[in-house]
């Protein structure tokens, strides 16, 4: 179940699909994609809530 601290995330390059918190959000900004390694961008998340 996610929250509004929770993001979609899904990797421009492989299409992978995860819900991950703001610190794994920052994780992945930084060090790519856990799946393929790609470079990721803020935008490749969305927020987990209705705003």
């Amino acid at each position: 179940m996610s929250t509004c601290e929770d993001y979609t995330f899904v990797c421009p390059e492989c299409s992978q699909s995860i819900t991950v918190n703001a610190s794994m959000r920052e994780a992945l900004v930084e060090n790519g994609c856990v799946i393929c390694g790609a470079p990721v961008t803020q935008s490749a998340f969305d927020p987990g809530c209705d705003e």
